[in-house]
């Protein structure tokens, strides 16, 4: 019965100001009355007393004063406060005027006395939790330097003062505002901080950073000697560890959300391969943007289990895309404005060991999906690609190049095809971040296929957002291609993890995987195109005859053997060139990959350059 309950704390507010306003309204007579209450107003104390405290709890229950948490009562609902009595206190006096005579006689005084009281003594209820909790504050706690003024700043003083945060804020580092002072706290420039030792343990940081500005804070705050790098939010939960995915993130800065709002409000919109790391994260992007329905097509059982308990509204399909009789009903049901085709294997070193199921999967899922999208006249049709299709060197790469070739050479009147290309994305399924965390939490150690490797990185939310920003501007038969700023060392991306996480492990070299890259590359030379948004750009179609290219897949989905298979997709993609490593050819496919290695470079320079 003594649980904290909304109702349980509305009760003791409501019995508290019901005492404190008689206390109040006493001691504001007594003080007129130079504590010598005449015998006729006293008789009368009652009457004016019951007045005033059902329009004070009336004032106050309409200003939320019984819906508050108490230990973060704060100046808003103080303020809140002082306009509930003084609403109460003069309907009270329209009251006392108008019925005048039943009330006398009173003193008027005292009712101008009893408002500054029940003031007084009403506020210091409300707030004497936090007072108590800011004067006793916990033993045990970390110093702390915040980074940067902004509303989560005040946040997390605040959670300290209230005993709620283990962090003690010993300074505030902001350069607009050093040499004063934040809630008591010392404000002090960037260069003063990081040129003085002041004994703090960790750092927080309290508003967004660049990736590259938070590199270079990272890395200088590790100079200093702390170790704990903390990333601050408005919320309650606990701060969340400054990690790999904050450094490397893109945050393209001509994001068009309103584009991507008009695309996306009011639409039904059908996303294949939803349970996967992209697809989950357009199903969320999508419901963001108010979708009026989502429309998830996925083929795990587990995966789509998992993201029905996260958005429960969602349309969730257990579809095999390759099955155009499984696809065809769900397509007619739901009549789809937007389709995104994310379902695919993705997984270069499986897809090499399972030829024909990803050539079935990729190409015919591709395939069906379109047809029937055209079939039903559905008006948007956007094929999610990979930066691996673009001189692949893989069966996945040369698979997913063949679906870009197929999107855009099959007519259309009434869909509008597009593909979208981009790298790996972070955190997501068989990504290598998860893996080298695991590794090094393990004590290593940590597996890098090469140490010349690089890859494209972006944050997941990023990717599927410039996606859907793409497919606003689509006209047609573009493969659309999302700037992923500059490749990343895997081997020095491992080095920076264990920095930051405080763990130095063996890196062990294993050498390249079946079909894998040392350089991802996301443009043809020779063929880009700006659009509008520096984020997005175009590779000009590729026009091949439809009837071949339909002949070629037929063959393709109808090969039994994998040289067979390789053989047709050269066939299909002239610049595929496989190659099968395994890891004792890691040494020697170093030697033969310098040229290419140099040329990588030279695009990606140019790919800058155009940024």
């Amino acid at each position: 019965m003594l649980k904290p309950t909304n109702l349980m704390r509305a009760l003791f507010f409501i019995s508290g100001d019901t005492l404190l306003s008689f206390i109040s309204l006493l001691f504001a007579y007594a003080l007129r009355f130079n504590f010598h209450i005449p015998k006729l107003y006293l008789d009368n104390l009652f009457k004016i007393y019951l007045l005033l405290l059902l329009a004070k709890l009336l004032f106050l229950a309409l200003f939320k004063q019984y819906q508050f948490t108490w230990r973060y009562y704060g100046l808003v609902e103080a303020k809140r406060l002082f306009l509930a009595l003084l609403l109460a206190y003069i309907l009270s006096s329209i009251i006392l005027w108008i019925f005048y005579n039943y009330f006398i006689p009173f003193p008027r005084s005292a009712i101008a006395i009893d408002f500054v009281l029940s003031l007084v003594l009403l506020s210091a209820l409300r707030l004497a939790k936090r007072i108590y909790l800011e004067s006793f504050v916990k033993k045990g706690f970390k110093t702390a330097a915040i980074y940067g003024i902004s509303n989560k700043t005040k946040h997390l003083i605040d959670a300290f003062l209230s005993g709620e945060w283990e962090y003690k804020p010993v300074v505030v580092v902001d350069d607009g505002r050093a040499g004063s002072y934040f809630n008591t706290i010392k404000v002090v420039s960037e260069k003063e901080f990081f040129n003085h030792n002041l004994e703090i343990e960790t750092l927080v940081i309290a508003k967004d950073l660049p990736p590259h500005k938070l590199q270079t804070i990272t890395q200088k705050t590790k100079n200093l000697g702390i170790k704990e790098i903390k990333i601050a939010s408005l919320t309650k939960d606990e701060l969340k560890d400054l990690d790999i995915e904050d450094l490397l993130a893109r945050k393209p800065k001509d994001l068009d959300k309103e584009a991507i709002k008009d695309f996306v409000k009011d639409k039904t919109v059908l996303i294949t391969g939803a349970g996967g790391s992209i697809g989950s994260e357009l199903v969320r992007q999508c419901k963001e943007y108010g979708a009026k329905r989502v429309v998830a097509v996925e083929m795990s059982e587990y995966n789509l289990y998992t993201l029905t308990q996260e958005y429960e509204d969602i349309e969730a399909k257990l579809c095999d895309v390759t099955d155009k009789e499984e696809l065809e009903p769900i397509i007619q049901e739901y009549k789809p404005d937007i389709i995104l085709h994310a379902a695919a294997y993705k997984h270069v070193p499986l897809a090499e060991l399972n030829p024909k199921a990803t050539v079935k999967n990729n190409i015919l899922g591709t395939k069906v999906v379109l047809d029937l999208a055209i079939a039903y006249k559905v008006p948007h049709f956007i094929l999610i690609s990979t930066d691996k299709a673009v001189n692949p060197t893989n069966i996945m790469g040369a698979s997913k190049r063949v679906c870009e070739l197929y999107a855009q050479n099959i007519p259309s009147s009434h869909t509008t095809i597009a593909a979208v290309r981009f790298g790996n994305v972070l955190g997501s399924s068989g990504s290598v971040i998860p893996k080298f965390k695991a590794q090094i939490k393990k004590g290593g150690p940590v597996t890098v296929t090469h140490p010349e490797i690089t890859r494209y990185f972006m944050l997941t939310s990023e990717a599927c957002q410039l996606v859907l920003q793409a497919g606003a501007i689509a006209k047609g038969r573009e493969v659309f291609i999302l700037d992923m700023g500059k490749p990343v060392k895997i081997v020095d991306l491992a080095k920076k993890m264990m920095e930051l996480y405080n763990k130095e492990v063996p890196i062990k070299f294993i050498g390249l995987r079946p079909g894998e890259k040392l350089f991802e590359e996301l443009l043809l030379e020779g063929v880009e195109e700006k659009t509008r948004y520096q984020s997005i750009f175009i590779a000009k179609a590729t026009p091949v005859d439809r009837g071949w290219l339909e002949e070629m897949i037929a063959k393709l989905l109808s090969a039994t053997s994998k040289e067979e298979i390789i053989h047709l997709l050269k066939q299909l993609v002239p610049e595929f060139h496989h190659t099968p490593h395994t890891p004792s050819q890691a040494s020697s496919h170093s030697a033969s990959h310098a040229n290419r290695s140099a040329d990588t470079s030279d695009r990606s320079k140019m790919h800058q350059n155009l940024v």
